[in-house]
């Protein structure tokens, strides 16, 4: 593992994360719900389903971080997310957006256009949806990305420089950059795109890691995608087939400890 240039390890991170059982507010899609709750509690967080407008604002401002994905949208949803996003911003609690195939309708494009105008700490999605985020053609199918990892790292880049805030490309190698540091992690399984909305869950883990670290959400978020991967290759060593898989990753987010994640993430400098 090569994590020098992190000011703390994904395991210290871990443990922090831990201790402190950050409240991570999930403004996420219906698929997703469940999946990212228990997601959340696995590792160590706590989250908090809180997406209508009427409260979402209040609410984001004494989470720790809020997380939004817009997976299943409506006009009350849309006001919900607006409303978390600009309190999170005012109250100096970091946000996490998920681009849940943002390219594929015009409501989408409108809607995606401005949450970002309201400047998320970090951005996670698939290849294909920072491609197109960044204004570049994408193999986008849906919420399927049709496009490599690595294809995306250069929108990446370009992405965070101009909005000043952290990149994050899941597939089959995580990049994470800020724009000027980068990093790959490597790991997870090919049975983790066979269980619904385990992307959407890792949006609510980035959350949890950036709630208490949100001097750095680069490191934050390197930390939960090292141990996203880290869990889905011990899952998998154990799974038959994707069902069991979904059992045995949870099972894992609780038994990785700091040791084990520092141990066996892969993270190398990009």
């Amino acid at each position: 593992m090569q994590t020098q240039l992190l000011i703390q390890s994904p395991g210290q991170m871990l443990e922090e994360m831990r201790a402190q059982a950050p409240l991570v507010q999930c403004i996420t899609n219906f698929v997703a719900m469940n999946i990212a709750a228990n997601v959340l509690l696995a590792a160590g967080a706590s989250p908090a389903m809180v997406s209508a407008q009427e409260e979402a604002g209040e609410f984001a401002s004494i989470a720790g971080a809020l997380t939004v994905n817009i997976g299943t949208l409506s006009p009350l949803w849309v006001g919900g997310m607006k409303s978390a996003a600009k309190a999170a911003r005012e109250h100096g609690k970091p946000w996490v957006f998920d681009p849940v195939a943002h390219y594929a309708t015009t409501y989408r494009r409108a809607v995606t256009a401005e949450l970002v105008a309201l400047k998320p700490t970090v951005i996670r999605g698939n290849a294909s949806e920072i491609i197109a985020l960044a204004g570049t053609k994408s193999g986008g199918k849906g919420v399927d990305s049709g496009d490599a990892a690595r294809a995306a790292e250069g929108p990446a880049l370009e992405l965070a420089k101009q909005l000043g805030t952290v990149v994050a490309v899941t597939g089959e190698t995580d990049f994470v950059t800020d724009g000027q540091t980068s990093w790959r992690i490597h790991g997870g399984s090919p049975l983790m795109p066979k269980v619904t909305a385990l992307g959407c869950s890792l949006t609510g883990l980035v959350g949890a890691f950036a709630a208490v670290r949100p001097d750095n959400p680069l490191d934050a978020t390197v930390a939960a995608l090292a141990l996203f991967a880290v869990a889905g290759e011990a899952a998998a060593a154990q799974a038959s087939g994707p069902g069991s898989f979904s059992v045995a990753f949870l099972d894992q987010l609780t038994a990785i400890d700091a040791g084990t994640l520092d141990a066996q993430a892969r993270i190398e400098g990009a």
